[in-house]
């Protein structure tokens, strides 16, 4: 049986809480004086009352949370928080159409990055920082978040985590939640505040190091000008911007073990960070060398941007410093298996993760065994640990509904008359949560408002599956979930 008087009352805190938010992003409409003050001031009403009303209707609930419970509040979640969250957008009339402006918000919160906007620079500071701002709240999980600061709202927050942490193996950091998540935030806060510093020192203005630092970290690529990074020219911001986007495909639980507590022999022998080094370095000089061969640039600009798109694509950041439209195709090959791909499970990136990447090949080098020793018993070992079957089972399951819904999400946007390239570049930036697309119609450094409103919409619940990791958005979909017991 749903309990939706204890979702009611999640929900309603949830959107207490994005209230809060937006009142930071009044404060900056203050600040800079334009036309976004009343949209605001409006959503925040709206907002805060939908919020208290939904908490009061599940005042008398009880914090037994069950599974299901736990599944249908996060997907619930990140579709309301949207919803919400496309009011400044449209209040104000900066996206009139609703299909449009929970399309561009939805892409926020999931950190995907792709946006309808065709001139972001005409937007006033308050819209421009909410854009952001989405992207930095959804960064680490918006019920995780809640966790993190409330856990006494949350009776069934190790559910609630499991239905919306990334990857297919959960580690974890203290005996209580609500102690590793704001551990993990701490991390997460530490690497913003360090990454806006460092923007701020390589000659970035006070507004757009803010922007910059939340969507590099929360590996969103939310920009606040039309040609993304590449508007300030500066071959060291790049680098910069390419270390903390690095940093941030990296497993949190990873970094807090080894800059915390100072195991660093673990950080370094780990499978998935030596997979995800591996290809990043062996991708980046594949594409270099081919720029500096087929397109001329010279040696730096040709390593520097070769590197900078490999591990913004893995990492689904999505942030640009040139045109990889204009690349020769063989190298939007490659950077289609880095949107594949994606980083490490367990950082703000999405993508199929170098987990289970590194667990397939472990798997495919076990069959191969098999073939030849059939009454072997093999381990599949990760981080010292035996992966057991049902994992393994569960890993290729999540593979074969993964290109699945490549296949036929792409063979609707064909049937939609978008042409074969995009059809599956966009399917593919969608569910990994990449933003960009390759081709010549939305290429990188377009706007998606080309598509249309029924693209729109397949593409917004692309986006949210990726984010949950698929399966806990489908499970609500079985008649299995539904039923009392």
């Amino acid at each position: 049986m749903i309990n939706w008087l204890l979702i009611s009352k999640i929900l309603g805190s949830l959107l207490m809480l994005e209230s809060m938010f937006m009142m930071v992003c009044l404060g900056v409409t203050f600040i800079y004086a334009e036309n976004d003050t009343l949209p605001f001031a409006l959503s925040i009403a709206i907002t805060l009352a939908m919020g208290l009303w939904l908490h009061y209707r599940g005042m008398r609930a009880d914090n037994n949370m069950s599974r299901k419970d736990a599944f249908l509040v996060v997907t619930l979640s990140w579709s309301v928080f949207s919803l919400f969250g496309s009011l400044p957008f449209m209040l104000g009339g900066y996206i009139p159409n609703f299909t449009n402006a929970y399309f561009e918000t939805i892409s926020g919160f999931t950190t995907t990055g792709a946006t309808i906007l065709d001139d972001v620079e005409s937007l006033p500071h308050g819209i421009l920082f909410w854009r952001s701002f989405t992207q930095w709240i959804g960064g680490l999980g918006i019920v995780f978040f809640t966790i993190a600061v409330l856990p006494s709202m949350v009776g069934g927050s190790v559910k609630v985590f499991a239905a919306e942490a990334t990857g297919p193996i959960k580690s974890k950091l203290h005996p209580k939640l609500s102690t590793s998540a704001k551990s993990i935030w701490a991390i997460f806060l530490t690497l913003s505040l360090a990454c806006f510093a460092s923007y701020k020192l390589l000659g970035m203005g006070w507004f757009d190091s803010v922007n910059y630092a939340m969507t590099t970290i929360a590996t969103g690529g939310f920009a606040t000008h039309n040609d993304s990074i590449e508007f300030f020219q500066s071959p060291a911001l790049e680098y910069v911007s390419t270390l903390f986007c690095f940093l941030s495909g990296i497993n949190y639980i990873l970094l807090y073990r080894a800059f915390i507590k100072g195991d660093f022999r673990n950080f370094f022998a780990n499978s998935e960070f030596k997979f995800y080094c591996l290809i990043v370095l062996l991708f980046t000089i594949i594409i270099a060398s081919t720029l500096y061969v087929s397109n001329n640039y010279e040696l730096e600009r040709s390593i520097r941007c070769g590197l900078y798109q490999v591990v913004s694509f893995i990492t689904t950041t999505g942030l640009l410093n040139d045109n990889a439209a204009l690349w020769p195709h063989f190298t939007w090959i490659i950077l289609a298996v880095c949107m594949f791909m994606g980083a490490c499970a367990g950082s703000t990136s999405g993508g199929f993760k170098c987990v289970r990447c590194v667990m397939v090949v472990k798997v495919i080098a076990n069959e191969f065994k098999q073939m030849l020793h059939p009454k072997a018993v093999l381990p599949l070992r990760f981080a010292g640990i035996n992966v057991p079957m049902q994992r393994r089972v569960t890993l290729l399951a999540f593979v074969a509904v993964y290109m699945l819904l490549c296949l036929l999400c792409a063979f609707i946007m064909i049937a939609s008359g978008i042409d074969n390239v995009n059809a599956l570049t966009i399917t593919i930036s969608t569910l990994s949560n990449v933003g960009p697309t390759l081709g010549l119609e939305i290429g990188p450094m377009m706007s998606w408002n080309e598509l249309s409103d029924f693209s729109k919409w397949v593409c917004s619940i692309l986006m949210l599956m990726g984010r949950l990791e698929i399966f806990s958005v489908l499970i609500i979909f079985t008649p299995t979930f539904w039923k009392d017991r």
